[in-house]
C-alpha cells in the first residue's frame, strides 16, 4: 500500500513556532489575493465577454493551500472586492463593491469559494501530487463555477443569454486553464521538496 501525504504544500512549508506560522498564512493569503487580483486583470478581449485567468488563480492557490487557507484567501478576495477595491475584472470603469458583485459575474466571484473548498480538499486529501486525481477535482470545482455563474446570470438575463456568454466562450479556455493548473501544482511541489 503507498502511503499518502495528506498535507498541503502550504501546511508542508510552514515555518516552526505560533507566529511564525500565523505571519506565513497571513502573508499567503494576501499573496493569493494579489495573485487573484493580477489574474483578474489578466484577460483576453472577446466580442462580448472577457477570458481571465481568475480560474487557474483559483485552482492553482487551493491546490497549493489546502481547502481552510484557500477558503479563507478566497473570502478575503472577495471583502476587499465588497469594500470597493478594484480587484475584479472590469474595475473600477464598471463599477466596484456591492454593486460589482451582484451584476453579472456575481455568481462566478461566489463559486469561488466553492471551487476553492473542493480543489483544497483534494489537496488536504494528498491529491495535489497526482495529476489525474488533482484533475478531477479540478474539473468538478469548475461544472461549480460554470453552473453558479450561469444560474445567477440567468436570473439577470435570461438562460440564452446566460449560456451565450456566461458559459460557452469560457469552456474551451477553462479547460485549458484547469489542465495548466493541474500540471503545474505537482511539478512545483516536486521542486520545492527536492530542496
Amino acid at each position: 500500500m503507498i502511503a499518502v501525504q495528506t498535507r498541503s504544500l502550504a501546511e508542508e512549508f510552514q515555518p516552526e513556532g505560533q507566529l511564525a506560522k500565523a505571519v506565513w498564512y497571513v502573508s499567503l493569503a494576501l499573496a493569493g489575493t494579489a495573485l487573484m487580483t493580477l489574474a483578474a486583470k489578466t484577460k483576453v478581449d472577446m466580442v462580448f465577454v472577457n477570458v481571465t485567468m481568475q480560474t487557474f488563480a483559483v485552482f492553482a492557490i487551493s491546490a497549493a493551500y489546502g481547502s481552510r487557507l484557500a477558503v479563507a484567501t478566497m473570502a478575503l478576495y472577495l471583502f476587499e472586492g465588497a469594500l470597493g477595491m478594484p480587484v475584479f475584472t472590469g474595475t473600477p470603469e464598471k463599477g466596484i463593491g456591492l454593486a460589482y458583485m451582484v451584476g453579472p459575474t456575481g455568481g462566478y466571484l461566489l463559486s469561488y469559494l466553492a471551487a476553492a473548498w473542493i480543489v483544497g480538499r483534494a489537496a488536504d486529501k494528498g491529491f495535489a501530487r497526482n495529476l489525474v486525481l488533482l484533475g478531477v477535482a479540478m474539473f468538478a470545482a469548475e461544472v461549480v463555477i460554470l453552473g453558479m455563474g450561469f444560474l445567477w446570470m440567468a436570473y439577470l438575463l435570461g438562460f440564452e443569454k446566460a449560456f451565450t456568454f456566461g458559459v460557452g466562450p469560457f469552456i474551451v479556455a477553462d479547460i485549458l486553464k484547469l489542465a495548466l493548473a493541474a500540471a503545474i501544482v505537482p511539478a512545483v511541489g516536486s521542486v520545492f521538496k527536492r530542496r
